[in-house]
């Protein structure tokens, strides 16, 4: 008797583990696995698995603005702030994008794709503004929300195959401690409103934060 995989949405063909391939995508990868927490890393890999998902229940995997390695590298690299090569001068998202921009650059990619991967980046954690930008920024932040529970009925089919390829290892926790030490390096890395911000009040309060809170009381749990 033979596994058979869960029934992909309309348009995605394949199995739904498989990987885009290419320059940018190993270079993407590679930066990640030397940035970011074995936890993040996985985080940032189902959010790409998620926004592609995302993108097929929308219909949109065959519109000319979706590239799937620019998904990727935005995905893949979206958490690059909190890891040591961000200078935490700014704030973790604008340093993460800063840091794939250079990825790109360095790989001789058009001024354009590096701009929308910026983006992507930049506005991951910035509610309401991606959907009015393009479709990169906005499935880039559907993916990763996803990921916290957003949507998560879209997923469920596939969701077990994503998570036992690629498990949660407690990231709410990691991450919130990682963004939280990079907005500790200085004032500017955790201005008002930022997300930053908000943790560090909310942690220091009961010592737990929303975004733990709410992926262990979500639909994925820790």
């Amino acid at each position: 008797m033979t596994n058979t995989p869960p029934a992909l949405p309309k348009g995605l063909r394949g199995d739904v583990l498989a990987l885009p391939s290419g320059p940018l995508v190993e270079a993407s990868l590679a930066a990640a696995r030397a940035a970011v927490h074995p936890s993040l890393l996985n985080h940032c890999i189902r959010g790409f698995y998620w926004a592609r998902l995302f993108a097929a229940h929308r219909g949109v995997l065959n519109d000319a603005d979706y590239n799937e390695e620019l998904l990727f590298a935005a995905n893949v690299m979206h958490d690059l702030g909190t890891g040591p090569d961000a200078p935490g001068r700014l704030r973790f998202e604008m340093e993460g994008a800063d840091l794939a921009a250079a990825v790109l650059t360095g790989l001789g990619a058009p001024a354009g794709d590096v701009d929308k991967v910026w983006e992507a980046i930049a506005l991951h954690t910035t509610p309401q503004i991606p959907e009015r930008m393009g479709l990169l920024t906005y499935l880039t932040y559907e993916g990763i929300w996803i990921d916290f529970g957003k949507n998560a009925h879209l997923v469920a089919e596939e969701q077990s195959r994503i998570h036992a390829a690629y498990p949660r290892l407690e990231m709410a926790r990691h991450l919130a401690d990682e963004v939280l030490a990079h907005g500790a390096r200085s004032e500017t890395a955790a201005p008002p409103y930022a997300i930053a911000y908000h943790l560090a009040q909310e942690r220091a309060a009961d010592g737990v934060t929303s975004m733990e809170r709410g992926v262990v009381n979500g639909p994925w749990g820790e």
